[in-house]
């Protein structure tokens, strides 16, 4: 076998199979270890098919490894069966191949189920022997000419011997796999179509029929549904990612379009609580109609469907992803107090997903339109507020990059910041501190009655070192609080400040006034036996 030739996906699955079936977990293990140290030699290809080479380990062994029928593969090893030095040869032949070591050595694991014949339960028409694979394969070869419907018509049969499996990742994998065996070669942006359509054909077969209505109108999708849903979903991401250039097959457009009819549908009857079409139909605007669409019929054409759409499903309307749709194509024609409305509204029902109101950010930093992005911080604020500071974080780093490119822009950050109070505390006294608003960071502090302990060292050193006389109210206060707690605790905590003090004090060259606060402070405090104590451990006192 040559070693630059590239082993197809079916092959690859089909290998690594083989791998799970014919060898321990243990073998796989200890022959991981023989290719990390680099044991392998002098590999070459023999006839197709096969692969000679020499493991060192007690002594040289020889290999004869065959790829595709591993069950006749060799070693000159006394073990019998399948051995270490042949799973080192088998890895370092997969490395060469440019596939993950990792997938053969996690084999066990990883490995696709692939139900016998006999093992299938009572298979649709399309599965029994009188249609096996070929036949499938026959009617795929027609893809370019079909429907989209009679695509997922295609998938359903494909996917038929898995009928009565659970919807979990193992499935979808395996129905992934099922499809793509009767793949015909298409077109690059066909190709890119079949993908979205493969996978998306799956999504909504794990997604609508399991999801279960349960109380105060939300729904349920069990936790290994949900895993599956999310691979299907990043899956589909990554296709749309790729782009589509569609300027090379035009003709391909009208698929396009009923791609988007698809999904708007699915979209707008959606169970509550669930946005995975909403994604997929989100995510085919971004990355694959504008970007290619200068014409702004389309965008106009799209909001009338979706307005249509009310009055026609009624009830039945999801009407989060619906107002979160109209949103999006406002935006994207730059109609953002319209974008405005439908978001605020979409709010006062479920809370917007964090990802989908930072994209607004993301495309408008992409495109530089830095007024825009000020705009879109400030009116998708109120939205922010309760999020978790994680999320408040990126929302800041937004900020920066437009104070940074519009410097008029931080009095509108401060005024955002300073509104989404109380939620945006910590990052709002962050952003002080990044910024160097000492004083305004602490008033804050000496307000909210904070302890100088409870903050770490490094986020006051910078305070220290360019505005210390700030510091000297927060100390002194909280000194006299521990004092009233009269026990030995906060004694001990009362000196530790006193220390800091005397640094300060010493730092900004005013060691006579340190000196009179310390003869009044323990003259007030004389009878205080234990602070005195403290005190002279400090060696604040002799």
């Amino acid at each position: 076998m040559n070693t630059n030739d590239t082993i197809d996906d079916i092959a690859w699955q089909t290998l690594i199979q083989a791998v799970a079936e014919q060898f321990s977990d243990l073998t796989i293990k200890r022959g991981f270890q023989y290719y990390k140290q680099g044991l392998v030699h002098a590999l070459q290809a023999a006839d197709p098919g096969h692969v000679e080479a020499f493991v060192e380990g007690g002594e040289h062994y020889r290999v004869d490894l065959n790829v595709n029928r591993l069950a006749e593969s060799r070693c000159s090893c006394p073990a019998s069966g399948h051995c270490k030095h042949m799973t080192a040869v088998l890895l370092d032949f997969v490395g060469k191949q440019g596939r993950s070591v990792h997938a053969i050595v996690n084999a066990h694991s990883t490995a696709i189920f692939r139900p016998s014949e006999a093992a299938l339960p009572h298979e649709a028409p399309s599965t029994r022997k009188g249609e096996p694979i070929d036949a499938l394969r026959e009617k795929a070869a027609q893809i370019p000419a079909m429907s989209i419907a009679e695509w997922h018509g295609l998938f359903k049969l494909c996917i038929t011997p898995l009928e009565f499996s659970s919807p979990n990742a193992h499935f979808a994998r395996n129905a992934i796999d099922l499809i793509y065996a009767v793949k015909p070669d298409l077109s690059p942006v066909m190709a890119q179509l079949f993908a979205l359509h493969a996978h998306l054909f799956l999504l909504m077969k794990l997604v609508k029929p399991v999801q279960q209505p349960v109380r105060l109108g939300g729904t349920y999708m069990g936790y290994h549904t949900q895993v599956a849903a999310d691979e299907l979903l990043d899956a589909i991401h990554r296709t749309l990612e790729d782009g589509l250039r569609i300027s090379t097959e035009p003709e391909q457009w009208p698929r396009v379009i009923k791609t988007l009819t698809y999904l708007r549908r699915q979209m707008l009857t959606e169970p509550k609580g669930s946005q995975y079409v909403f994604a997929v139909y989100d995510g085919l605007w971004l990355k694959w109609i504008h970007p290619n669409q200068e014409d702004t019929a389309i965008y106009s054409e799209e909001l009338q469907k979706l307005q249509t759409a009310e009055e026609e499903l009624g009830g039945t309307l999801s009407r989060q992803p619906w107002m979160l749709a109209q949103s999006r194509i406002n935006f994207l024609i730059g109609e953002d107090r319209q974008a405005w409305t439908w978001l605020q509204t979409a709010d006062k029902g479920t809370i917007i997903p964090h990802e989908f109101l930072v994209s607004f950010l993301k495309i408008l930093v992409t495109t530089e339109d830095w007024p825009r992005l000020q705009a879109w911080l400030v009116h998708i604020a109120p939205m922010l507020s309760s999020r978790r500071k994680g999320h408040l974080q990126d929302y800041m780093s937004y900020w920066n990059m437009a104070v940074e490119q519009l410097p008029g822009s931080e009095t509108h950050m401060w005024k955002t910041l300073a509104d989404m109070l109380p939620y945006s505390r910590e990052i709002y006294e962050e952003t002080l501190l990044v910024y160097g608003q000492w004083q305004k960071w602490m008033d804050m502090q000496l307000s909210t009655g904070k302890e100088p302990l409870d903050i770490r060292v490094s986020v006051l050193q910078p305070i220290e070192k360019n505005a210390p006389e700030l510091l000297l109210p927060f100390y002194h206060q909280a000194v006299e609080r521990y004092i009233l707690l009269k026990n030995r605790s906060s004694y001990k905590a009362a000196v530790k400040l006193l220390k800091r003090l005397s640094k300060l004090y010493k730092k900004m060259k005013r060691e006579e006034r340190w000196e009179q606060f310390m003869l009044a402070f323990t003259s007030r405090h004389s009878r205080l036996r234990a602070l005195q104590e403290e005190l002279r451990k400090g060696k604040l006192i002799s």
